[in-house]
């Protein structure tokens, strides 16, 4: 297991800044308003060769008053009781407050190797605001820029001396699934009932997530991402620039996860926007698996069950593929169904099938059913090929590729589908004119002519 550091601080301190550029992504939002991130955020860094996962937390205010602090707090303190070292990141261009040392003083209570970074000493007159910061008791304070990355090396070099040496074993892939839906239907709930901790703020409030959060676990021995995401909502109701940018980093969850959880509430069924969200999904070309939470408050009966479905199936018909799993994110029952589905997935999602076994599903199919003429002509099918998976895709090679009508193409898809078991997932298949795909021999050369 990797080791751990925490960066924490007050609002607009730079925290997300430093966490986005320790882990060279764009992980974390990064805003002018205070409060923006609110969760612990995790992502891994490396520096001169030595690995450890970051943790980005929500801004500390001892006698903050919003609505979400006591919760920010609490993630707060367990990021830094899990962490092996803390960077506390303060704002150098307003000086020290009495906020700077209650962090100080909380930090202190964990006996773990605190390292004092100072931000934005990067302007002229701002030098002298260092030195008011020895008042929290420091013996090493880091001048720095989480924006232009003055002073960051130094930083990092002695962050690495003190972390603990842990021997590094091959790590197995772990299956990455995103839930994702509308606000308040039990995102956050889920993935804290999955690991059995507060690990992501819960609230009635619309947009109380705002990162997607990614949160590896283990289950059965098997790794999981679970990648939490703001509540996705119509554009006409989005207001706050904010929001939108979570939305924005929710859809993004959709390009680097294997498969999606669509969350739906079961008391109002599938709605305009949950078709939506099913919509990117499918353009995306992700597994998915539709999970109805708070099947607890509704009436159990296959009755509703086939009702619902149905619902399903008629309004995203687009993902008839898709396995339908009732939960309660707040009892917890059929929770650990999630991962028995998920595994039938994932081994779907990333099959191969040889090319002759392929070759003969689709010499079967196009026997059993002849495509039409195209412009008098028969159409030919000589080869096909997989080139891909997630999702499993496929190559037809086809003299008039044009002349295919998507009924048959769509015809041939569901036969790859029961042919080779691949029920659960979305299947695409290319048509291609023999040769496009090979490229033309460059022209030989001609000497010059030797001088006679």
């Amino acid at each position: 297991m990797k080791p751990v550091v925490a960066i924490a601080g007050p609002p607009n301190a730079g925290k997300s800044t430093l966490f986005n550029r320790l882990t060279r992504s764009r992980s974390a939002l990064v805003d002018d308003l205070p409060g923006v991130t609110r969760d612990r955020l995790y992502a891994a860094a490396a520096w001169g060769g030595v690995e450890f996962d970051l943790v980005d937390t929500g801004g500390f205010y001892a006698r903050d008053t919003d609505a979400f602090a006591a919760k920010t707090h609490y993630q707060l303190r367990e990021a830094i009781a899990g962490a092996d070292a803390v960077i506390l990141l303060f704002d150098g261009a307003h000086g020290i407050s009495a906020y700077d040392r209650d962090l100080a003083d909380l930090v202190r209570e964990f006996d773990i190797p605190v390292f004092c970074a100072i931000n934005k000493i990067d302007h002229p007159g701002r030098e002298d605001n260092l030195y008011d910061f020895y008042a929290l008791g420091m013996d090493t304070l880091y001048a720095v820029s989480t924006t232009h990355g003055h002073g960051i090396n130094t930083l990092l070099d002695d962050l690495i001396a003190v972390l603990p040496k842990i021997e590094s074993a091959a790590p197995s892939e772990p299956v990455r699934m995103a839930v994702i839906g509308r606000p308040n239907v039990g995102k956050s709930s889920l993935i804290n009932r999955i690991l059995g901790q507060e690990r992501i703020i819960v609230s009635d409030t619309p947009g109380t997530t705002r990162d997607a959060i990614d949160t590896l676990c283990e289950v059965g021995g098997k790794p999981y991402m679970l990648i939490d995401t703001a509540g996705v909502r119509r554009k006409s109701r989005v207001r706050e620039r904010i929001e939108k940018y979570a939305i924005g980093k929710a859809l993004d969850s959709l390009d680097r996860c294997d498969i999606a959880l669509i969350m739906l509430d079961a008391e109002t069924g599938i709605t305009e926007q949950d078709v939506r969200i099913a919509g990117y999904a499918y353009e995306k070309g992700r597994a998915c698996i539709f999970l109805l939470n708070k099947w607890d408050l509704v009436e159990k009966n296959d009755r509703i069950f086939k009702q619902i479905k149905d619902e399903i199936r008629y309004r995203a018909g687009y993902l008839n593929f898709a396995p339908i799993l009732t939960i309660s994110a707040l009892t917890g029952r059929r929770v650990p169904k999630i991962f028995e589905f998920a595994d039938a997935v994932y081994q779907q999602y990333t099959r191969r099938i040889a090319t002759g076994p392929l070759n003969r599903i689709i010499e079967s199919a196009t026997t059993r059913t002849e495509p039409a003429m195209h412009h008098g002509r028969r159409l030919k099918f000589y080869y096909a090929a997989q080139t891909g998976i997630k999702p499993p895709t496929f190559v037809c090679f086809v003299n008039y590729p044009e002349g295919v009508h998507f009924s048959y193409q769509r015809y041939l898809v569901n036969q790859i589908r029961d042919a080779a078991g691949l029920d659960l997932v979305p299947v695409r298949l290319l048509l291609r004119k023999r040769g496009e795909t090979r490229q033309r021999k460059a022209p030989k050369k001609k000497r010059p002519a030797r001088a006679k």
